[in-house]
């Protein structure tokens, strides 16, 4: 997830040096913004892709030893 931040702020760069060196206005800084966007829905895409584990599952990633966390063998 760092690398697509690292991504994020390097765009978000780039399409400031673009709109100040070619105008707000310009077609190129439409294009660097919209590379900017994209790369921000991807990561919460991301984000939102991960499932939770509710607080059995993180217990027994914690412990797991534990009786809760016994798994048997029909």
């Amino acid at each position: 997830m760092s690398n697509i931040k690292e991504q994020i702020e390097q765009e978000r760069n780039n399409a400031r040096e673009v709109c100040s060196t070619e105008g707000d206005s310009s077609s190129d800084c439409a294009v660097a913004w919209d590379a900017v966007e994209e790369l921000q829905a991807e990561a919460a895409h991301q984000r939102q892709s991960k499932p939770k584990k509710n607080s059995l599952e993180q217990y027994c990633d914690d412990n797991p030893d534990a009786i809760e966390c016994r798994i048997y063998d029909d």
